[in-house]
């Protein structure tokens, strides 16, 4: 079978010269044990990599808080993170019942023992010619898994010094790199810069060069001794309302039947596509990993096209906010218009939403796909996450 599926994908055209080189070097260069036998895997931390949809903290504490009512349903504070309350890490976190991450740019009170997240809101997988002013991190994914090296390098340097001293430390076991998670949520911000700036055909045309970038960073983590990946594809952007509200256009065939633009869903199919395809690549080459490919999408479109029967109101409604009369006032932020200051507050039902500020969704959304997702049913190979090792 292993052979069989070598054959199958050395034989996939859009596999490039430079990502084949890179990963025959890491077959020829490592020699890592077998991968684990299906059973829970007991993952003793996460380490995860991504944007805005998985940030917990960073954004904050790199730039700016971010501002009330973020964060008013669970945590009934600000905690960093982009929703009224969990995202789809925290529940990937409780269901192996760890901690929630702990941000790797918030040196305050942080506990890295059972793992770091390097997620930062805005980041893309390749850098862009843009600042965090045009809402895109500097921390693009290969800073991001350039960090992760540097955090387990000093972990395992302090370890080995201060060995005494390990039982107190915030800081994790170096043995225990190996056993993690590692979770990737990523991309979706290299798709909506080529929307601000290119046609479609042009971002298209793009997405080999991205994709490559994104296998890249996978084999420098299993460089540095990962094995168990669950990497999450690209969602449904066509359908986040702070999106569709600036396509006002009645052209026949924008929008499909539950208000999303196509043009930005194929796009993100098309994506996640290629990801899927190099994943599969990945899988084969690099023998002692695992890699899970979640098809996030699918997950998100049958909850934004089913709303009403699983409780949810339109799926383009924005619970934190002021969007009337053209006038767009983001979740907390306060506008002075016309002599009178016009504050984006939030709904009295978060619950009810699937969005939350229109780009970002709800605590409640969030917890609806992560039940349906960590489960394996929207896994490929369809392993629940506690089974992501083998």
């Amino acid at each position: 079978m292993i052979i069989d599926s070598m054959k199958r994908t050395m034989a996939d055209a859009r596999a490039t010269v430079f990502v084949a080189a890179v990963l025959l070097s890491v077959i020829s260069g490592i020699n890592g044990s077998s991968a684990p036998a299906a059973s829970r895997c007991n993952f003793p931390a996460i380490y995860n990599f991504g944007d805005s949809n998985s940030d917990t903290g960073a954004i904050s504490a790199a730039f700016w808080p971010i501002p009330p009512p973020y964060g008013v349903t669970y945590f009934r504070k600000p905690s960093g993170r982009h929703s009224d309350g969990r995202l789809i890490i925290d529940f990937i976190a409780e269901r192996l019942r760890l901690p929630l991450l702990s941000s790797y740019l918030d040196s305050i009170g942080t506990d890295f023992r059972h793992g770091a997240n390097f997620a930062t809101a805005g980041s893309p997988i390749r850098r862009q010619n843009e600042t965090i002013m045009d809402g895109v991190s500097p921390f693009s994914l290969d800073i991001q898994t350039s960090q992760f090296a540097q955090f387990k390098d000093r972990t395992t340097e302090l370890h080995r010094h201060a060995a005494r001293y390990c039982d107190t430390m915030t800081l994790p076991n170096p043995k225990e790199f190996s056993r993690a998670l590692y979770t990737l949520d990523i991309g979706q911000n290299d798709l909506v810069v080529g929307f601000r700036k290119l046609t479609m055909p042009q971002i298209k045309a793009q997405i080999p060069d991205i994709i490559n970038q994104f296998a890249a960073a996978v084999v420098n983590l299993y460089q540095k001794g990962s094995r168990a990946f669950w990497i999450h594809n690209t969602g449904p952007i066509g359908c986040l309302p702070g999106t569709r509200m600036y396509f006002r256009s009645k052209q026949p065939g924008l929008f499909d039947s539950h208000g999303c633009i196509r043009g930005h869903n194929a796009i993100a199919l098309e994506f996640n596509r290629q990801l899927k395809a190099r994943v599969a690549l990945l899988r084969a080459h690099l023998r002692h990993a695992s890699l899970v490919y979640v098809d996030i999408y699918s997950a998100k479109y049958h909850l934004i096209s089913n709303a009403k029967v699983y409780g949810f109101d339109d799926p383009m409604k924005i619970c934190c906010g002021h969007h009337k009369d053209n006038v767009h006032v983001w979740c907390g932020q306060r506008v002075r218009i016309n002599g009178t200051e016009v504050v984006g507050t939030a709904c009295s039902a978060p619950r009810t939403c699937i969005s939350w500020d229109g780009v970002h969704y709800s605590e409640a959304a969030n917890e609806w796909i992560a039940t349906r997702i960590l489960n394996g049913s929207y896994s490929d190979p369809p392993l629940p996450i506690s089974n992501a090792c083998s």
